[in-house]
């Protein structure tokens, strides 16, 4: 079976970006609980699982080559890493773009922008709940609660990070 990472790497080949010199080819491990997977397994998303999972699978890959440790390409130049992330993430918007989800572009912008501003203030829960209320929302849309807790990632609030996970879990 097929990885999320391979599907990004293929996708990556398939639209002949530069980035394809940067592929690695290695299989990465298996993650718990991975984005992708976890996003397009929603029935939301039904209809296109396939593009969801490599759009959420490609902004993942720009956030690890912001923050972490990116899965499918090598690249060991930090500013390269940063503008490679970069066009990760307007891969993956570009993806949801195509299929017409709105939806989805709308949860991942926001995922980009609060994750950069937790990453900004040193607080890696926030990023990590982030994520977990994205992906949540792009599967099975917003729950209740869920434009209020990301108002209050964005205001600041030290209680933002449950509030994101209560959502998630409604």
């Amino acid at each position: 079976m097929s990885s999320p990472v391979q599907h990004l790497r293929s996708a990556v080949v398939e639209a002949g970006s530069p980035l394809r010199s940067w592929l690695g080819d290695d299989e990465p491990a298996a993650e718990p609980g991975d984005r992708a997977l976890l996003a397009a397994a929603g029935a939301r998303v039904a209809e296109h699982r396939g593009d969801v999972e490599i759009a959420v699978a490609a902004v993942d890959e720009g956030y690890r080559l912001h923050y972490g440790r990116p899965r499918a390409l090598r690249i060991d130049d930090p500013d390269l890493a940063l503008l490679a992330g970069d066009r990760m993430y307007a891969l993956g918007l570009a993806r949801l773009a195509a299929i017409g989800d709105m939806e989805a572009i709308a949860e991942l912008a926001d995922v980009i922008s609060l994750s950069a501003q937790a990453h900004a203030e040193g607080d890696e829960d926030l990023a990590g709940a982030t994520w977990e209320a994205g992906v949540t929302a792009i599967a099975g849309g917003a729950g209740a609660g869920h434009g209020a807790a990301k108002q209050r990632a964005r205001d600041g609030d030290p209680g933002a990070a449950e509030a994101l996970r209560d959502a998630a879990r409604t």
